[in-house]
C-alpha cells in the first residue's frame, strides 16, 4: 500500500467536503432528487457516523482485537433513526472536520502498523490494509456522490434550460 498517499487522501477530504457544500442554502442540503436518494446533508452526517463508528473501530478492532467482538452497524437505517437531514450543515461539516482529525492523529499514534494483521470470520479475512483502502475509497464514494447532487441540484434550477451543451452526465 503507498500509506503516503491515501494519507494525503485522508487528510484532504474535510477540506474536500467543505468545498462541496459551499454556497448551499439549508433548502439545498436537504434536497433529495428521488425518494429513496439521499441528500448532501445526509451523505455527510452518513460520513461523521462511519468515522466514528465504522471505519475507525473496525480497524482499531482488526489491528487489537479487543473483545473479539465486531460492531455491529446499520448504516442505511441511521439516516432515518438519526435525523440526518433535520441537521445543521455546518455543524455537520465541523463535527466531520473534528472526527477525522481524531482519526489522523490515532492513526499517527500507532506508529508503525502492520497492514498485513488479519481479521478472520465467517465471512472470510480482511487485513488491516483492505480496511484503510476501503475506508479512503468510501471516501472518495461519497465524494461522486456529492458530485451527482450538485448536478441533480443544478438541473433543477435551470428550469426549462437544457445542459446536454456540457456534455454527457
Amino acid at each position: 500500500m503507498d500509506y503516503p498517499y491515501f494519507l494525503s487522501q485522508f487528510r484532504a477530504m474535510p477540506e474536500r467536503l467543505r468545498a462541496l457544500a459551499a454556497g448551499l442554502s439549508p433548502q439545498q442540503a436537504r434536497y433529495k432528487p428521488a425518494a429513496d436518494a439521499w441528500s448532501v446533508l445526509e451523505v455527510l452526517n452518513h460520513l461523521v457516523d462511519e468515522e466514528i463508528h465504522d471505519f475507525r473501530s473496525h480497524l482499531d478492532f482488526i489491528l487489537h482485537q479487543e473483545g473479539n467482538q465486531w460492531e455491529a452497524i446499520d448504516p442505511q437505517s441511521w439516516v432515518t433513526a438519526r435525523k440526518y437531514n433535520e441537521r445543521d450543515l455546518q455543524a455537520t461539516l465541523d463535527n466531520f472536520q473534528r472526527e477525522r482529525a481524531a482519526s489522523i492523529a490515532w492513526l499517527d499514534s500507532l506508529g508503525d502498523i502492520d497492514w498485513e494483521t488479519p481479521y478472520v470470520s465467517e465471512f472470510g479475512t480482511m487485513r488491516a490494509g483492505d480496511m484503510f483502502a476501503s475506508w479512503v475509497a468510501h471516501d472518495g464514494l461519497h465524494l461522486r456522490q456529492l458530485a451527482e447532487l450538485h448536478r441533480a441540484l443544478l438541473v433543477q434550477a435551470v428550469g426549462d434550460y437544457d445542459v446536454s451543451y456540457a456534455g454527457e452526465w
